[in-house]
């Protein structure tokens, strides 16, 4: 039998008079010195977070926190009226449900777009092999098109403002232009750019791990959750949605 390793932890412990994160006292260190997104990032790195990270996580937790009575807002006001007494349950209901489709696929575009970047010598050769790979295993190219913003995302050029206007090389930004361009000569109409591919343009820009990139955009989703449902306690419409769903969906035995 092979020795028993020990583990570790380098991200937090306590004892009876201490809480440390990364090194770092609780009380003494961080509570009142640092901001909830510059918390993030510590916890998130361990290190004190570049005024550009600073810059485009905030920015990036602002913009994707809302985004109307998509199906995890409603299923958090559902859950909320069938068990009043759980407002976790509501938040962690509707958390449950952010995916691909409705929250983005930030991770997966900072990949691609790491691809595009790191093919210095031949950038527009590699990013049309990305496009015509996908469209040759009938995958949409993730970052792109939007069933509402059709011809452009209104928040992708503002993102990128503040990104650049904070100090962004633009390698990344670069890229996912790039990816654009090739995917409408391919297809021969305009996929435009989406917040995902422009979340995770930005994030690449900052140097922050690709990992993690959904884990921010579920933070901003849960305080924009919890907004639906401070809404839901102070103005129901819950019943009314269950009510529709009874009206507009017959049963066919």
């Amino acid at each position: 039998m092979s020795e028993k390793q020990d583990k570790t932890t380098e991200l937090c412990g306590y004892d009876e008079s201490n809480i440390m994160i990364r090194n770092k006292n609780l009380v003494t260190d961080l509570m009142g010195k640092l901001t909830f997104t510059e918390m993030v990032l510590f916890h998130i790195t361990g290190k004190t977070p570049t005024p550009l990270q600073l810059t485009v996580t905030d920015a990036v937790l602002v913009t994707i926190m809302e985004h109307g009575l998509v199906p995890s807002a409603i299923v958090s006001r559902l859950t909320l009226l069938g068990a009043p007494e759980s407002f976790q349950g509501a938040v962690a209901a509707g958390l449950l449900g952010v995916g691909d489709r409705y929250a983005g696929t930030a991770s997966e575009c900072a990949g691609i777009l790491e691809k595009v970047v790191a093919a210095a010598a031949d950038r527009e050769h590699v990013a049309r092999e990305i496009v015509r790979e996908y469209r040759a295993s009938r995958r949409p190219l993730p970052g792109f098109g939007h069933p509402i913003h059709r011809h452009s995302d209104p928040r992708v050029p503002r993102l990128v403002e503040i990104a650049e206007d904070a100090g962004a090389s633009g390698d990344y930004i670069r890229a996912m232009y790039l990816l654009e361009r090739s995917l409408e000569e391919e297809l021969g109409k305009k996929l435009p750019v989406n917040i995902s591919a422009a979340i995770a343009a930005v994030l690449s820009e900052a140097g922050l791990p690709a990992a993690v990139y959904r884990g921010i955009v579920l933070t901003a989703r849960c305080a924009g959750l919890v907004g639906h449902l401070q809404e839901e306690i102070q103005n129901p419409i819950a019943d009314a949605m269950w009510h529709m769903v009874e009206e507009g969906i017959t049963y066919k035995g």
